[in-house]
């Protein structure tokens, strides 16, 4: 089961999706009893803050490929720790995630389905977490504003070419319901249910862009509020 969450919005729904089976994927890569994958190489990201506001991110995984443009509101701020870690390949797949979340929200927060973003950085279950997300709050006549942290990002590259993992965390403490037609906004309080941990996997396609293809994800996880 995947719980995709953004609680400031007022948005929870569980849904099942295409499970990270990390048994299932590097050649037979398999978790070891301190949650490390055997035989795979990880790193976290090196500390470093950026916004996540738009455009496709220089030095991204898609070598020549044409990325959307992506916009989000200026009351809309995603801010990712960690975007260089010396490796070329690790360094594209964090900032293609970025972009993801990015094209995500941007969806969100403009109620247009049909923003380009959406399916170049996601594909397969993550795809169809995304657009039941989003429906949620297009059901609830809901966007959101403010500010959300990801942190804690660390990649691993699995035996298999072309395949990867990324675990992060969000805070969304910062980040506040906003209510669509009027743009009245929910201040209230932050609460140990707006953070997150993600555990997602990445495919390369043709185009060189290293695309989500899963997600599981946990509201008011505790390893992310250490």
């Amino acid at each position: 089961m995947t719980i995709h969450v953004r609680s400031r919005a007022g948005i929870a729904f569980v849904t099942a999706t295409a499970a990270l089976a990390l048994t299932a994927c590097g050649g037979g890569a398999k978790r070891t009893d301190d949650g490390k994958i055997d035989g795979a190489e990880s790193a976290p990201a090196a500390a470093s803050a950026s916004p996540g506001k738009a455009s496709p991110p220089a030095g991204g995984g898609g070598g020549g490929a044409e990325r959307p443009k992506i916009t989000l509101p200026d009351d809309v701020h995603n801010v990712f720790e960690g975007g260089k870690t010396g490796d070329p390949q690790k360094d594209a797949i964090l900032a293609d995630n970025e972009q993801r979340i990015n094209s995500v929200d941007e969806v969100v927060t403009s109620g247009d389905l049909n923003r380009p973003g959406l399916k170049y950085y996601s594909a397969e279950g993550a795809l169809a977490s995304a657009v039941k997300y989003i429906k949620g709050f297009e059901s609830s006549g809901t966007s959101f504003t403010g500010t959300t942290r990801y942190y804690n990002r660390t990649v691993t590259l699995l035996k298999t070419d072309g395949l990867a993992v990324l675990t992060y965390c969000s805070d969304a403490t910062k980040a506040y319901s906003k209510d669509r037609k009027s743009g009245k906004v929910d201040m209230a309080p932050g609460s140990d249910q707006d953070y997150a941990f993600y555990n997602t996997r990445l495919k390369k396609n043709s185009a060189g862009v290293w695309q989500t293809v899963s997600v599981v994800s946990e509201g008011g996880s505790t390893q992310c509020r250490s």
